[in-house]
């Protein structure tokens, strides 16, 4: 891969005209787009909530516009994480849809993975373990373990449902090299966090070059990219810094 390919930028906006913005200035210097939760209610609301047609048939149309313009180089961050039947049946439209990649919480168990991975057609499943934004108390809090032993259980699922790939911090990398896991999934990272940028509400954060030395393979970046600092200047700007932040270690 070019390093511009191993970048996903999270669209975390709240309209389909300010993600069409973005897509059109970032396509050419970055390799994929995340859409998450926020953004898939946001749609979903604009075309719902207006009492007026047609600004809701405007809203359609712009939606219609941005997935014209992404070609399908999504990250769907759907985060599946239900009884396995409800996981397969959501999978099926992701798939129409034709995304690269889309998602499922490995908590939701093997058999809800294994259904994702039965319905993902020519898509990618991915396997989201412990959020980044989650510390190593809060993650023994909620699953007993520290990140890096959940992860690798995580992991051992991902691998036995068939999954394509997993998502987990960069601090969690070494861990799955270690124990072979590195060969058998894909790494997507968010969690990443320039030097000049920010952490933000992000605990588990490595660098672009850090987590590419550590053996990601495709860094989920949002805010540094989206806001970056001024200095920094526009998000073309930024994403070409940390392209190139990437070949130098690449």
């Amino acid at each position: 891969m070019k390093p511009e390919d191993r970048i996903i930028v999270a669209l975390d906006v709240d309209t389909p005209t300010k993600a069409i913005s973005l897509v059109r200035d970032l396509a050419p210097y970055v390799g994929c787009f995340k859409i998450g939760l926020g953004f898939i209610n946001a749609m979903l609301a604009s075309v719902i909530i207006p009492q007026v047609e047609s600004i809701a048939v405007i809203s359609l149309r712009r939606i219609r516009e941005l997935f014209g313009l992404l070609k399908g180089n999504i990250l769907w961050d759907g985060k599946f994480d239900d009884i396995p039947n409800t996981v397969g049946g959501a999978s099926v439209p992701i798939n129409n849809i034709g995304v690269k990649m889309f998602n499922v919480h490995a908590s939701a168990g093997k058999e809800a993975i294994a259904r994702a991975v039965a319905e993902k057609g020519r898509s990618l499943v991915l396997g989201v373990t412990v959020l980044t934004s989650i510390d190593r108390d809060m993650c023994n809090s909620i699953f007993g373990k520290d990140p890096g032993e959940k992860v690798l259980q995580f992991a051992d699922w991902l691998v036995e449902a068939g999954a394509d790939g997993i998502i987990c911090s960069p601090q969690e990398l070494k861990v799955l090299a270690d124990a072979g896991i590195s060969r058998k999934l894909m790494r997507v990272t968010p969690g990443i966090r320039p030097k000049w940028a920010q952490k933000g509400d992000q605990k588990r954060v490595m660098t672009p070059a850090q987590a590419v030395k550590a053996g990601a393979d495709y860094l989920v970046i949002g805010r540094p990219i989206r806001q970056p600092p001024e200095e920094i200047g526009s998000p073309v700007d930024a994403a070409k810094r940390i392209a190139k932040e990437i070949a130098n270690v690449s």
